[in-house]
């Protein structure tokens, strides 16, 4: 599993700070982020001939699902710290 290795900095300084599932969270939210700022980086470069000034389509749902995919897994963390508390 490359991503462990790649990540492992990360996964442990989280996961100690957050317990592993909610650490492993707070790493894949990174990640997206990351993903998130490389898709917007690529839409001011490929703008829409129907819409100028906005990134094309195939760029537009990307970071749809890039924002939807972020916020199914903040409502997870919440949950998780939720039924950890007391």
């Amino acid at each position: 599993m490359p991503v462990f290795e790649d990540k492992r900095e990360e996964l442990d300084r989280f996961e100690t700070m957050m317990g592993v599932p909610r650490g492993r969270l707070a790493v894949t939210m990174d990640v997206i982020t990351d993903a998130m700022a490389l898709v917007g980086q690529h839409g001011v470069y490929c703008q829409s001939q129907r819409w100028p000034g906005r990134p094309v389509m195939d760029v537009q749902l990307v970071m749809k699902s890039l924002t939807d995919a972020k916020e199914l897994i903040q409502s997870v963390m919440e949950e998780l710290k939720k039924s950890a508390a007391p």
